[in-house]
């Protein structure tokens, strides 16, 4: 179960109730929307599709080659690092298939990945809403020219996940009969990750989707609440909204526990690409938008602490504490210890852990930073679930806030356009 402390958000009570009267409104504005992250939760029966496939090709694939960019790979890896044990693909006697998953087009990442896999005995799973994405088609591309030279069955080492009905893997799944999910049409990749974008590959790696759903439904319950006290994406974006107003620009996502940073990799992506924009609704420019920056606790109180407490004060530190963090333990201490290391004498790493957690928080509202912690219990399935929902609903909520299209990302298509036309220059 999730709970927030917000008493060090530096924020005037009266002021957070003042825009709580907006709750009613916004959340009538994004059902009218139809955007689909909220209702792809209910979709039984492709939970099932996916279940049966990774049943049917259970032990037949020592690796997963994901080939994905952005929205389409950056749930993935959270899920595997969140979920799975931390050296995962280097355990020998693992139960799983190796996951591994291509966010990139480096040459250098490619050929690496053709060092350590079979081919005979590697799924490749090609992820692209749109069916049109250059990286990911250039990946796909390889990687199936490799396949065919050795005279493998597509059908048995490529599943597409993609449009339902158009793009280039549409047609190719269409016509060779190569196993496909669909990514639902009014759900963007950045939302996908509870979909079969993120759910084929978990479920492969033997992570509980089911559980996963369920952690997510029961914070959507709390996200289409009326009630403020209840609604937790909500109080996180007006949180956001309101601290912006009074300069804070920049929204820290830093997780206590090594399981989620990779949480705030995938957030980064959906607060910068949802809320960067240039136009309102009504097409006047405003140029709004919030700066994401993932840290992790405690590695960075030791690289970016010093400008959080003495650098600009245009920053909104979000906490993610576990109170289960891991086994419990000790710091043995070597006989004769100096005095000057007597404070780790009797105590565990999740003491240490969870104390410097404290004294960073304390010392953050000292210097009038503001500051809030999000709760769980421990990481698995269903807070992980729980914690996807929270944020895309938030990110929902700032979109009413700010009064711009959450759910688009036309800052981004200008690269691709001149991308295509200088490599077609170079054909021509």
């Amino acid at each position: 179960m999730i709970k927030f402390d917000m008493k060090n958000s530096l924020l005037e009570k009266e002021k957070f109730k003042s825009i709580s009267k907006f709750l009613k409104s916004y959340l009538e504005n994004i059902k009218k929307q139809n955007q689909g992250f909220h209702a792809v939760i209910d979709d039984q029966k492709t939970i099932k599709s996916i279940e049966n496939f990774s049943q049917k090709f259970k032990g037949k694939f020592s690796h997963i080659v994901v080939l994905a960019i952005g929205g389409s790979a950056l749930g993935t890896i959270c899920l595997q690092q969140s979920l799975k044990h931390l050296y995962e693909n280097e355990l020998k006697s693992g139960k799983f298939p190796k996951l591994h998953v291509l966010d990139n087009i480096d040459p250098a990442l490619i050929q690496a990945i053709e060092d350590i896999i079979d081919y005979k005995k590697t799924l490749f799973i090609v992820v692209t809403k749109s069916g049109t994405t250059p990286e990911t088609l250039a990946q796909y591309f390889y990687f199936r020219s490799k396949t065919d030279a050795k005279k493998l069955d597509p059908k048995k080492h490529f599943v597409f996940i993609t449009d339902p009905k158009k793009g280039l893997l549409r047609e190719i799944a269409n016509k060779e009969k190569i196993p496909s999910f669909e990514v639902p049409e009014n759900v963007g990749g950045r939302f996908s990750v509870l979909t079969p974008v993120g759910l084929l590959p978990a479920s492969l790696i033997g992570i509980n989707i089911k559980k996963l759903i369920t952690g997510a439904k029961k914070m959507r319950q709390k996200f289409l609440s009326k009630s403020t006290e209840e609604n937790l994406p909500f109080q996180l974006a007006a949180i956001q909204y309101s601290l912006n107003k009074k300069g804070k620009t920049i929204t820290v996502l830093m997780p206590y526990s090594q399981k989620l940073i990779r949480l705030a990799d995938w957030y980064r992506q959906l607060l910068a690409e949802s809320i960067g924009k240039k136009l309102d609704n009504q097409g006047k420019a405003v140029n709004v938008g919030l700066t994401p920056v993932n840290a992790l606790g405690v590695t960075d109180q030791h690289s970016q602490l010093q400008l959080y407490n003495e650098g600009p004060n245009d920053k909104l530190i979000i906490f993610i504490e576990t109170l289960k963090n891991g086994p419990t333990l000790k710091i043995p201490l070597p006989k004769n210890s100096d005095s000057d290391i007597n404070f780790l004498k009797n105590t565990t790493f999740n003491k240490l852990f969870q104390v410097e957690k404290i004294a960073t928080e304390q010392v953050l509202t000292a210097n009038n930073r503001p500051n809030i912690t999000i709760q769980i219990d421990q990481v698995n399935e269903e807070s992980l679930g729980e914690l996807f929902m929270l944020f895309e609903g938030s990110i929902a909520f700032l979109g009413e806030f700010f009064n711009i299209n959450a759910y688009d990302q036309p800052g981004v298509e200008l690269s691709k356009v001149l991308t295509k036309k200088m490599l077609s220059a170079k054909i021509n």
